[in-house]
């Protein structure tokens, strides 16, 4: 199945095999037939060259990872896939707490109730918010974009809308040092590129539609979370009031 192919990291062309090894450590990098250049170069660079070409998102670096790391048919892609969802949640719902952290002030006084009530809140708000970011761009994908019925699972899409937010991991930075809220919200315009970038490499369609998708799809979920936060201040101003 095409899906199950290589493909090369410069064009995009399917490949059956990407090197043929001689010996342990004795390879030979196949070339494209379509473009003569080498499949994929990354195969012999170190992760570090990976991981800057992926920041400086050139597409063929995304090829790499989303068609001939995470290849669709491996054993693995189910689990890859779950585990995805989960650290890409953690790490939306520590963006939440730390902007609520700098609207609100937190004290040691805060009561158990209060703090189960914010976390019990915060998750389903990041849940409902993201649930409604990926099925807007799963249906965006679909309608907007040259996308055969068999070619793509909305899994694929899926993996690489996840993988492809990989900026989120620099939220792990602000763990250990402090940096103003407004770096949150550069590292939301870096995962709005890198999700367009993605988008763009698995669906090989036009910049203009993917630019669309994803920008439909993230303002989709701001609005959500704005609504759900604008619902909860309500409530809480309420009960405040009956209170004595």
């Amino acid at each position: 199945m095409d899906m199950d192919m290589y493909r090369c990291v410069e064009c995009g062309f399917r490949i059956k095999t990407l090197f043929v090894q001689y010996s342990p450590g004795n390879i030979r990098l196949m070339k494209c037939e379509n473009c003569k250049a080498v499949a994929d170069e990354y195969i012999e660079c170190n992760f570090l060259i990976l991981l800057i070409d992926l920041i400086l998102h050139k597409p063929k670096a995304y090829r790499h990872l989303l068609f001939n790391v995470l290849k669709q048919g491996a054993p693995h892609f189910e689990g890859l896939l779950w585990k995805s969802t989960v650290g890409f949640l953690l790490l939306d719902a520590y963006r939440s707490l730390v902007l609520k952290s700098c609207d609100e002030a937190w004290s040691s006084s805060t009561s158990l109730s209060s703090l189960v009530w914010t976390c019990r809140k915060l998750l389903t708000d990041v849940f409902l918010g993201n649930l409604l970011f990926l099925g807007t761009f799963l249906l965006a994908t679909k309608i907007f974009m040259s996308i055969s019925a068999g070619s793509l699972r909305n899994k694929d899409i899926l993996l690489a809308i996840l993988i492809s937010s990989y900026f989120k991991m620099f939220l792990i930075v602000m763990m250990v040092w402090e940096f103003p809220s407004s770096v949150i919200f550069i590292i939301d315009l870096f995962v709005l590129s890198s999700n367009t970038v993605a988008v763009k490499v698995m669906t090989e369609s036009a910049m203009s539609r993917c630019i669309g998708a994803c920008f439909s799809a993230h303002a989709v979920k701001i609005f959500t979370t704005q609504v759900l936060e604008l619902r909860s201040l309500r409530y809480t101003n309420f009960f405040s009031d009956l209170m004595p």
